[in-house]
């Protein structure tokens, strides 16, 4: 049954695809980030309807007659480069068929990250993308939060198999940048039922990321929950969810993961963390001795043998930060960085320049959450492999597309009309009320 609904929805929104492409870019969100077709048991399981929709919305654009035109900016150009360089690196790879796999996931990725900054122009349509996006983990999060309550604690939140966030780790990353998102979507909604659906959305999500259990997940939560009531514009408010969440926790979780988390303080006693510290010396070892790195899948035996302190000690390396280093080399690893870097300063702009202007304000609080989500992701990364996950990059393109829609890639020196004599004066000084996405 589930097999032949998963099966009904996408084949059914696939015809208005072709009339209006961004469904597509929206269909394809919820294939990706909810991945529905995982919860089935028959034919639809291992179908690709996340292909088929790309497909589709790829033909349904290029025969559009919408205008065909790529946001450039900083962050753009360096996701491109970057994209470039992984390519390059997985041609001197050294596990050529494995890297060629992982490869041909990430670029499909992002493909459609592209896409999404040049298909979705108007506003409207970027809110419905992150509500998409945000039901379709929250799915998880409000089932996990309901299963750890339920359980006491005693079983450990997983995400749909075979999917980038399958594990208990990655299922912790993704909640603790999900949970801006649904901060966000909670600022915007006027119903008061829907403000309640989100804010008991946040509770069970953050209850659910600590029932994962994972150690990682616990700091990314810390670090994002620390930030998250920092930029929140009602902080007594987002203070007493908090308090709720945490409420909550106290009285489920059992011993056992008190002592899991207590393990942190013990790090040269867990082999886990010790295997990890071991392939991140791998990670730097092999970024120091090769200009292109590894490439994809790099992590196994013979480069432990050949690179790591510990040759036999073997293990995943648990961050996406050496993640980057070990399979794409110092180059690969300053634009990885980078890009975080180039994010964050156009989240400050977009905040800086909208704050006070209450038809923007929305702009503001969007690229606040979206720095929220990469302190969570930054910091959780450190301890969990992550690195190439969708919603990291499309985050950065959300970004982008909201600076656009509010005006702000906009700046153009006024000098230019004005002539060369006179100083050159911003328009956002003289800002013009009316919306970006209004304007003809």
């Amino acid at each position: 049954m589930r097999d032949i609904l998963v099966t009904a929805i996408v084949f059914g929104v696939l015809p208005f695809i072709f009339k209006r492409p961004w469904i597509g870019i929206l269909l394809w969100c919820w294939l990706g980030y909810m991945n529905p077709h995982r919860q089935t048991w028959g034919f639809a399981y291992d179908f690709p309807f996340a292909s088929i929709c790309a497909i589709v919305t790829i033909t349904a654009f290029l025969f559009s007659k919408e205008k065909k035109e790529m946001v450039w900016t900083r962050e753009t150009i360096l996701l491109l480069m970057f994209i470039g360089w992984m390519l390059v690196t997985t041609m001197f790879s050294f596990y050529p068929e494995l890297a060629w796999v992982q490869w041909n996931k990430v670029w499909k990725i992002q493909l459609m990250v592209f896409l999404t900054a040049m298909i979705i122009k108007e506003r409207q349509h970027l809110h419905w993308m992150i509500w998409i996006i945000a039901l379709s983990l929250g799915y998880y999060g409000v089932k996990g939060g309901i299963f750890t309550i339920v359980h006491g604690g005693q079983f450990r939140v997983q995400g749909p198999a075979g999917t980038f966030f399958g594990g208990n780790n990655e299922m912790a990353l993704v909640l603790a940048m999900l949970i801006p998102l649904i901060r966000y979507l909670h600022l915007q909604a006027t119903q008061q039922w829907v403000r309640f659906g989100l804010a008991s959305a946040m509770v069970l999500s953050g209850v659910a990321a600590i029932g994962s259990q994972s150690r990682g997940g616990l700091l990314a939560m810390a670090a994002m929950g620390l930030f998250l009531w920092f930029k929140s514009r009602h902080k007594f408010v987002m203070g007493f969810y908090m308090v709720i969440a945490i409420a909550i926790i106290g009285a489920v979780m059992p011993q056992e993961w008190y002592d899991r988390m207590h393990s942190i303080q013990n790090y040269q006693q867990d082999d886990s963390a010790l295997g990890r510290i071991n392939a991140w010396h791998t990670a730097f070892n092999v970024a120091k001795d090769r200009v292109t790195g590894g490439g994809y899948d790099a992590f196994r035996p013979p480069t432990f043998r050949q690179y790591a302190p510990e040759p036999f000690r073997v293990h995943d390396v648990h961050s996406i930060y050496f993640e980057v280093m070990g399979e794409h080399g110092f180059i690969g690893f300053g634009m990885f960085v980078l890009l975080a870097v180039f994010a964050w300063l156009r989240a400050n702009q977009v905040i800086r320049e909208c704050k006070n202007d209450p038809q923007r304000k929305w702009a503001a609080d969007l690229a606040a959450m979206i720095q929220v989500s990469l302190i969570g992701y930054g910091a959780g990364g450190a301890f969990l492999g992550l690195a190439y996950f969708d919603l990291t990059y499309h985050l950065m393109i959300v970004l982008v597309l909201t600076a656009k829609f509010a005006g702000v890639l906009d700046r153009v020196p006024l000098g230019v009309v004005n002539g060369p004599d006179k100083p050159p004066v911003h328009r956002s000084t003289r800002w013009d009320k009316t919306p970006a996405w209004q304007r003809k």
